[in-house]
């Protein structure tokens, strides 16, 4: 059974930093390029960062320099560390693992940054 289960999420003032972990399991985690994705109310579904299979970051420009994507196939974590955090970055954070045609979705951590 597949899962990718997210932590991290929270309440933060604007400026502050969070960390979002998400943990794979049942699934070959080395093959998947892993992603977050983010809600916001009302809002699509929107990517954030990715990374692939041999660590390359990719990242939406609205997030450059601010976050950074990380991936420790040891522990078939992923990692978003979120610096400088501004009240549009409040979401529902999903972890995405995708390695065609499969396509997996955690449940999602809400971030939530107060001005």
């Amino acid at each position: 059974q597949v899962q990718l289960v997210e932590s991290g999420g929270g309440l933060v003032q604007a400026g502050g930093s969070l960390r979002l972990s998400c943990a794979a399991s049942g699934i070959g985690f080395i093959m998947y390029t892993m992603a977050w994705y983010r809600q916001a109310p009302g809002k699509q579904r929107e990517l954030v960062a990715a990374i692939t299979t041999s660590s390359t970051p990719n990242y939406a420009d609205y997030v450059k320099g601010r976050f950074t994507i990380a991936r420790d196939n040891a522990k078939n974590t992923v990692y978003l560390q979120m610096n400088s955090l501004r009240p549009e970055d409040t979401a529902v954070y999903y972890c995405n693992a995708y390695w065609a045609p499969r396509n997996h979705w955690g449940q999602g951590t809400q971030v939530t940054v107060s001005s």
